[in-house]
């Protein structure tokens, strides 16, 4: 990205949380950002498309922006594209009800190949140190049929999931914000992982997860924690399977 602009973009992001609107205390992008919004998440599909599921996991932003300007099947993003992302990254999110902290404070954050490992058969990746030392561990101490069905998510991926999710909740970003952090605000990207049960497909993301005799089992190890507990002070639902790493 050129330096003057993303500066200049970085300056005024902060004043474009203005331009969401409120309706029953529930926060909204507007018709406008809607309609971009919508053509992101198609250029964003494209993307993955293009490098592949693994690689998109800890694609970075400059890196996504050279796909982007380089091979027409992703097509450059357009300036108003640009903008949202912007917003979406440095807007505070107490406006629309999400509290956790900040855990990276810049969009061109990049994941280093070297700092990673790939988990066989799971198509995602994981921290060396005690990120996978950990996941090794549960899988050892809890149930070898648990799986890892979400690991590291740069800026890229976690921009991804959380622009679905807005699309999908019609532009609720409150809503949404409730299902997937903003993206700098996601310890997937610094540390955590997901876990769930082989077989299950979506229902191990549901609250029917901490029902498991493999929730329960996690629950009494002394070296992990779970993230987001009910009522949890950030504003996140119930995550039973959102493995804390401390």
């Amino acid at each position: 990205m050129n330096r003057r602009t993303f500066l200049l973009l970085s300056a005024v992001a902060p004043l474009m949380a203005k331009d969401f609107v409120t309706i029953k205390d529930e926060v909204y992008l507007n018709t406008t950002d809607m309609r971009v919004l919508r053509s992101l998440n198609n250029r964003l599909k494209r993307v993955i498309n293009h490098v592949g599921y693994g690689h998109f996991n800890y694609l970075s932003f400059d890196d996504m922006l050279f796909y982007a300007r380089n091979y027409s099947s992703i097509g450059r993003f357009s300036k108003s594209e640009m903008n949202l992302i912007e917003k979406l990254f440095y807007s505070d999110p107490n406006e629309y009800g999400f509290y956790g902290q900040k855990t990276i404070h810049k969009i061109t954050h990049k994941i280093e190949k070297k700092d990673i490992v790939k988990v066989p058969y799971s198509g995602h990746y994981l921290f060396k140190g005690k990120p996978i030392q950990d996941y090794n561990n549960i899988i050892k101490d809890v149930n070898r049929d648990l799986i890892l069905t979400s690991g590291i998510r740069s800026v890229v991926k976690q921009l991804s999931l959380y622009v679905a999710k807005i699309d999908y909740c019609n532009g609720n970003i409150s809503k949404a914000s409730r299902s997937i952090a903003p993206p700098s605000y996601s310890y997937h990207t610094i540390c955590d992982f997901d876990v769930g049960k082989k077989g299950w497909g979506h229902k191990n993301f549901t609250s029917a997860f901490s029902k498991t005799k493999e929730y329960k089992a996690i629950r009494k190890l002394d070296y992990v924690g779970i993230r987001y507990f009910v009522n949890n002070k950030d504003g996140v639902r119930f995550e039973p399977w959102h493995i804390k790493v401390s």
